[in-house]
């Protein structure tokens, strides 16, 4: 006869936040265990690929991470791409460059 399942936790509504598996305990026991939900990473702030090197997690668990875990160690790391990063330092450095030029002709 099949092991009848008993939920430990207050909500026994099959919900998206109370999802359950079956686990087999040490003591050859089968229990519901509680699973967390998954977390998405952090996206580029200006063309939204996903940023490597940035862990993925809920936004609790996040801001307890190290901030090793939570950055890049680059200028806007965690918060652009490496790509959106190189063409706003080129841009900012052809701007300044532009205007040196302008000076110089005056």
């Amino acid at each position: 006869m099949v092991e009848r399942q008993v939920v430990r936790r207050g909500s026994t509504f099959n919900t998206r936040s109370n999802k359950r598996k079956k686990v087999r305990t040490p003591g050859n026991r089968l229990v519901f265990q509680d699973v967390k939900k998954k977390g998405k990473g952090p996206k580029c702030g200006q063309c939204g690929i996903k940023l490597a090197g940035v862990k993925e997690a809920r936004p609790a668990a996040f801001s307890r991470m190290r901030k090793s875990c939570r950055k890049v160690n680059r200028i806007l790391g965690g918060v652009q791409c490496a790509k959106c990063v190189q063409e706003k330092v080129l841009d900012a450095f052809l701007n300044a460059e532009e205007k040196r030029m302008k000076e110089l002709e005056v």
